[in-house]
């Protein structure tokens, strides 16, 4: 998608107060639940205008250990709010079916926790076109490798995921999550090596490596970073922003990047 044009240090893919915020996603909602699997967009601070009926917004969480309204710790902006119990089935992805191509160390995601399980994937590929799956949730405990026996499966490197808690008082209900890619490559091969391998339903199993190497014909992406793939964010959250950078996260970026109090 991106691989041969010039790509400057700081891309955007996504953001809500933008003229036409999906125009490089597509977008999936469970249709066997209309009431509570929907993909809408509102005021953060208002959640206002409400999702067309049967669609239920559900209420946010608490900020802090008393319980108090959540009054100015939300955005004065339309954000994107995905919603449903079933993660797998309610999400945006970009792109639809091809390769974004994006070469930046740095990926950017501003989120709000609504509460509920949640959860991203992204695609990251190595420069001898070795491909793999990295996926951050906020129910997952450990870090695992799960391998999938389907033909030509991409591995799933499977990190868990944490808001900050209630009793650290945080500032604003958001957060900036920042992932360095290149440095994502090197836990594919030290999982595998560790026997850390998962079967994709969730249950760890500790297993001969030679063994599962030579059966399974395991390709898990190692040496250099090349390129980012695509990024899929599944329910339940609400986002305002995802660009790519070869900043550092502390450098300086465009004001309209930055969260303010309200």
């Amino acid at each position: 998608m991106f691989t041969n044009t010039v790509q400057p240090n700081i891309v955007s893919l996504f953001s809500s107060t933008s003229s036409e915020p999906l125009s490089l996603f597509s977008q999936q909602t469970d249709g066997s639940l209309a009431a509570d699997s929907f993909i809408h967009f509102l005021n953060d601070a208002s959640s206002l205008p409400s999702p067309s009926p049967p669609a239920v917004l559900c209420s946010m969480p608490a900020l802090d250990d008393n319980g108090e309204p959540n009054i100015g710790y939300g955005l004065h902006q339309t954000v994107l709010h995905i919603q449903s119990p079933t993660l797998r089935m309610t999400f945006i992805r970009s792109p639809g079916d091809r390769d974004l191509g994006l070469k930046h160390k740095w990926l950017h995601l501003q989120v709000r926790n609504v509460g509920r399980e949640w959860s991203f994937e992204i695609g990251i590929v190595d420069k001898s076109g070795r491909r793999g799956i990295v996926r951050c949730s906020t129910f997952q405990k450990e870090p695992k490798l799960a391998i999938s026996p389907v033909p030509n499966a991409q591995p799933v490197l499977h990190l868990p995921l944490s808001f900050p808690q209630p009793s650290s008082r945080p500032l604003t209900a958001w957060s900036t999550i920042t992932l360095n890619l290149p440095s994502l490559i090197p836990h594919f091969n030290t999982l595998a090596s560790m026997n850390q391998l998962d079967d994709g339903e969730g249950s760890r199993r500790d297993i001969d490596r030679s063994a599962t190497l030579s059966t399974t014909n395991i390709t898990v992406p190692s040496g250099t970073y090349s390129h980012l793939s695509y990024i899929k964010i599944y329910a339940t959250c609400r986002l305002r922003r995802i660009w790519l950078s070869d900043l550092l996260p502390d450098s300086q970026v465009p004001w309209e990047f930055e969260l303010y109090g309200a």
